[in-house]
């Protein structure tokens, strides 16, 4: 007999990266699969530039909390890579980390970028996308969150087309050269992986 699915996810960047976006696709991705989501609001400075993370908690069975425990996490999603870095005390053991090698240089004594992408690299299975190159080739620099969403829909629980279904959700009111940039920044952030 095969375990539940169950995926726990920190989701993790700075004020104004979408990371509301990220959860909003997973967890509708994953109630569309029948399965139960619980997440945690997101914590830090959320106002553009601060750091945030969040916890999103997908199982068949009951979740008892939203906070996922320190070693509990099986993947980390960062926008930010010192921000996704930060976190790693949360990493599972076979947990992975996707991470944008971009850098938002919000503090003035930023650490070594090569370091930081070194300590991502270093994790068995771990991913660097280059995020805003390809969010760019996509149409628009402000997707870098779905090309890390795309990159990590290679390891999540939930399918690709309820991912999709939900990027098109989000961005279809915003206009179709929108929704097609999202899109096209789904697929090139899955293509990368």
């Amino acid at each position: 007999m095969s375990a539940p699915a169950r995926q726990d996810i920190i989701l993790a960047g700075v004020g104004g990266q979408g990371i509301l976006s990220i959860a909003a696709a997973i967890a509708g991705a994953a109630l569309k699969r029948g399965l139960n989501v619980k997440q945690a609001e997101v914590h830090g400075m959320a106002q553009r530039g601060g750091a945030v993370q969040s916890h999103l908690r997908l199982s068949a069975d009951r979740i008892w909390s939203d906070l996922i425990p320190r070693g509990g996490a099986d993947l980390i999603l960062g926008v930010e890579p010192l921000e996704a870095l930060r976190y790693l005390d949360y990493l599972a053991p076979e947990g992975r980390i996707v991470a944008s090698s971009k850098p938002h240089l919000n503090i003035p004594d930023y650490p070594d970028l090569e370091a930081i992408l070194g300590e991502i690299r270093k994790i068995p299975g771990s991913v660097v996308v280059e995020a805003e190159s390809l969010a760019r080739a996509a149409g628009t620099a402000r997707a870098q969150n779905i090309v890390i969403l795309g990159a990590a829909s290679r390891f999540l629980i939930v399918d690709e087309a309820g991912l999709r279904e939900n990027v098109r959700g989000l961005f279809e009111k915003r206009g179709e050269s929108v929704l097609a940039a999202n899109l096209k920044a789904f697929d090139l952030g899955r293509g990368a992986v």
